[in-house]
């Protein structure tokens, strides 16, 4: 079993000064933003992000003020669209912790995540970094078009794979191709940012389709299937493959609980049943291997070293968690 300790011991010292440049930039003279964002900072998750971004910049050269600058300009991101998201999806937690909408309402919630926005933009110009803030602002543009791309296809529930993947590649892949192109370009690796880019978005590909099977139980595992992405009324992968694949009355059967029946538990089982019968978690399962074999197969030509390895292993480490 791969340990987050582990993957981080190339980067330990990075990380630790990264946690205090990151602190810094979210400060403020106005005493309850302070407050919001110590809040913020104190229940932070994974760092996986950072670990991207460190990862990626140490593999190819040496970790520099830049590094830590684009860390942090992501991170800030980030958190910026986690409080609007919470707002948007009226979420009363995150992580287990109350999120920052329900604390301290709405209307401040929106507010502080503006002020982080802020942050972003004002750090990238008064360091002269317009590459990272080209990089970054792109993954801003992608991750509001995903979501509200999302939002239109579930009106109807007609997204098709196709739709589908270009929901998860803007949505979540974006952010995680950020780091690895941000990592880059910060240690002058223009040549390997492409490379990087999309190596970071295969992982966030997979990453975002291992979420998808949490909802239905991972196969062969035991595993508690949550079906949130159900009562969501979220066409995810599983789902897709197997409304485009059963006959007309599974169909007929499985559209009718994801519209009216959501809520009911009996009836969600049912439909993780149904999913899961007919192949879909799967289908789903190996395609988030073959995205995890192409990132893999793109760290292939660079020398290896500890961060490559560890690099792998945060690959390895994203699609065999179990939560």
């Amino acid at each position: 079993m791969i340990k987050v300790s582990d993957i981080k011991s190339p980067i330990t010292e990075e990380l630790s000064k990264f946690e205090v440049h990151f602190r810094e930039s979210m400060q403020s003279k106005v005493p309850l933003l302070d407050k919001i964002t110590h809040y913020i900072i104190k229940r932070k998750g994974k760092q996986m992000r950072p670990m991207f971004v460190f990862l990626s910049a140490k593999m190819l050269g040496e970790v520099n003020p830049d590094t830590y600058n684009s860390a942090s300009l992501i991170e800030l991101l980030h958190t910026a669209t986690l409080v609007h998201d919470d707002v948007v999806d009226d979420a009363n937690e995150r992580r287990g912790f109350f999120s920052i909408n329900a604390l301290w309402k709405n209307k401040i919630a929106v507010l502080v995540g503006d002020f982080l926005l802020s942050k972003v933009l004002l750090m990238s110009i008064e360091n002269k970094k317009y590459r990272s803030l080209e990089i970054v602002a792109r993954a801003v543009r992608e991750m509001s078009e995903g979501e509200l791309l999302q939002i239109e296809k579930a009106r109807k529930l007609d997204i098709d794979e196709e739709t589908y993947f270009e929901v998860i590649r803007q949505k979540t892949a974006s952010l995680i191709a950020t780091c690895c192109e941000a990592g880059a370009v910060s240690v002058g690796r223009e040549d390997e940012a492409e490379r990087m880019r999309l190596f970071g978005e295969k992982v966030g590909l997979a990453f975002q389709i291992k979420d998808d099977i949490f909802d239905y139980g991972t196969p062969g595992k035991i595993g508690k299937p949550t079906g949130n992405d159900i009562r969501e009324q979220k066409m995810t992968l599983p789902l897709i493959y197997t409304l485009n694949t059963v006959d007309k009355k599974t169909r007929k059967e499985l559209i009718n609980i994801v519209k009216r029946h959501n809520e009911n538990p009996k009836k969600v089982r049912r439909a993780i049943q149904l999913v899961t019968e007919n192949g879909g978690i799967e289908y789903a399962y190996d395609y988030m291997i073959k995205f995890k074999k192409e990132a893999l197969e793109l760290l292939g030509p660079i020398p290896d070293s500890p961060s490559k390895k560890s690099l792998i292993m945060l690959v390895e480490y994203t699609t065999n968690r179990e939560k």
